[in-house]
Order: structure tokens, then C-alpha cells, then sequence
């Protein structure tokens, strides 16, 4: 994991500001859904990718609301 020396602090409600360049960097864009789980010891949060609620692919493909890879798709309608 790279260290990129940027300090922020909880603000009282609980909060923390991800810093401009940062979510630049990793093109998270306002509003984006962001995923928020531990590894051991450490907080990780990343940008969530959608994925099929079948095999867990990530896909962009949606059908009734709900995110569903090609493979998936073509084996459902057999």
C-alpha cells in the first residue's frame, strides 16, 4: 500500500473528507458508491464496482434492476 502522507481527522460526526487529488486519481466522481470493509487492522475503502448477482462478475449489463453478466444471462435463458 503506497503512503501518500495526508493526515485527515473524524470530524464529530463520524466523517472523513477523501482528499481531491486522491479521489482524482481513482476517478471517483461525487455521489459514486464507494465500498468500506477491513483488511485485519486497517479500514479499506474503495470505489464499488457492480457485479453480477449470479457469479459476482463485474459487469455493467443490467436487467430489471439488477447487474447480470453475459455468461450468466445466456445460461439463465437456456
Amino acid at each position: 500500500m503506497k503512503d501518500t502522507g495526508m493526515i485527515r481527522n473524524i470530524d464529530p460526526l463520524g466523517r472523513v473528507v477523501i482528499p481531491k487529488e486522491l479521489r482524482k486519481n481513482l476517478e471517483i466522481e461525487k455521489c459514486d458508491p464507494i465500498e468500506i470493509f477491513t483488511d485485519g487492522s486497517k479500514i479499506v475503502l474503495q470505489k464499488h464496482q457492480p457485479g453480477c448477482i449470479f457469479c459476482g462478475e463485474i459487469t455493467e449489463n443490467v436487467f430489471k434492476g439488477k447487474y447480470v453478466c453475459s455468461a450468466c444471462a445466456k445460461a439463465v435463458s437456456r
